[in-house]
């Protein structure tokens, strides 16, 4: 029985292995707070080494949107038998766009009804955890900072992935 299970976790971080996953993220930073959905895809470039591009678009808050676009690398440690524990570090581009509705002044005009957008190059650090639902399905869980550009965020995020 001990050898099966050790097998499982060994095939969990096999050299290759690719899934696609899906994740709810919760970001939060200079003020502003707001969930995102992404998807992301992971491979095992060595054993225990993982590359996974993703991206994520924050759902339009206070007139703002977000999206991040990026590639973290994370470093599988396996310390239970469906359990596997991960730094994170990786880099990406996050873009933003901030909406200015029109504004009805009656007698005086309109006022307002502009918008603009910026983008930057921005790096994370933070930590993971996957968890085995069976061979083929894990959940995962992270928490994440971001830095760079003018502005940094807090990401907590929860995902399910598909091996194949």
């Amino acid at each position: 029985m001990v050898a099966v299970l050790c097998i499982t976790v060994a095939s969990a971080q096999e050299k290759g292995e690719t899934a696609v996953g899906a994740q709810v993220v919760y970001g939060s930073g200079d003020g502003l707070s707001n969930i995102g959905i992404g998807a992301k895809f992971q491979w095992n470039v060595i054993n225990r080494l993982r590359l996974e591009p993703s991206f994520t678009y924050f759902l339009k808050k206070d007139n703002i949107n977000m999206w991040n676009a990026g590639v973290n690398v994370h470093y599988l440690f396996p310390v239970a038998d469906a359990i596997t524990l991960y730094p994170v570090a990786g880099a990406g581009i996050w873009g933003i766009k901030v909406s200015v509705p029109e504004m009805d002044l009656g007698e005086y005009g309109n006022y307002g009804g502009g918008s603009a957008s910026n983008s930057e190059f921005g790096f994370n650090i933070g930590a993971g955890a996957d968890f085995n639902l069976s061979e083929k399905f894990v959940i995962n869980a992270e928490l994440k900072y971001k830095v760079g550009g003018d502005w940094s965020r807090l990401l907590i995020s929860a995902g399910v992935a598909y091996k194949f």
